[in-house]
């Protein structure tokens, strides 16, 4: 219901990226700034203009990076790799990790004034075996998501040993 729920959603896992390309993901190019560079190509933060950027997995940016994406979170502008001049940018981000920011602070793995720039609101996600009430509720929803996606006449149903088994499971993450 935000006023950016109409405009784009552009979601980059961070560590997914080679670090040699994760600038060039995030700002974009100019055709021949680097070897390879063939075209022009908007960085992820000029695609999300007006809405919003999702980055995944930022615990793991190296150092020199959350440098230039603090920078670039503080002016509100970027500049490709090549260009000369900086763009203006109107970009909400949200951010996520599988690790928490705050010891990577405290051990300098992690820049405090990026920290505080991402760190707006807070949610935290308990794994799934922290909640073992959400499963059967998840089962169930599963269970329909599959009868309606096969056109069955009714839900699978999961036989109580089965049900058991997923209830003991420790999972190490989420749904």
């Amino acid at each position: 219901h935000s006023p950016r729920s109409q405009q784009p959603f552009i979601a980059l896992n961070t560590a997914a990226i080679p670090k040699d390309l994760l600038e060039s993901e995030l700002f974009g190019h100019e055709k021949g700034a680097f070897t390879g560079a063939q075209s022009q190509r908007k960085g992820r933060f000029e695609q999300a203009d007006g809405g919003t950027l999702f980055l995944d997995e930022v615990a793991d940016l190296p150092l020199s990076m959350q440098v230039k994406l603090l920078r670039v979170i503080q002016e509100k502008r970027v500049r490709a790799i090549g260009a000369i001049k900086e763009k203006a940018i109107d970009v909400r981000i949200l951010s996520a990790s599988h690790m928490s920011l705050k010891p990577l602070v405290e051990s300098g793995h992690f820049r405090n004034d990026l920290y505080f720039r991402l760190n707006v609101i807070e949610l935290h996600m308990p794994a799934l075996h922290e909640r073992p009430e959400d499963i059967p509720l998840l089962l169930r929803h599963f269970s329909q998501q599959l009868s309606a996606e096969f056109e069955l006449d009714k839900p699978p149903q999961f036989t109580p040993e089965a049900t058991r088994a997923l209830l003991a499971h420790h999972y190490s993450g989420n749904v």
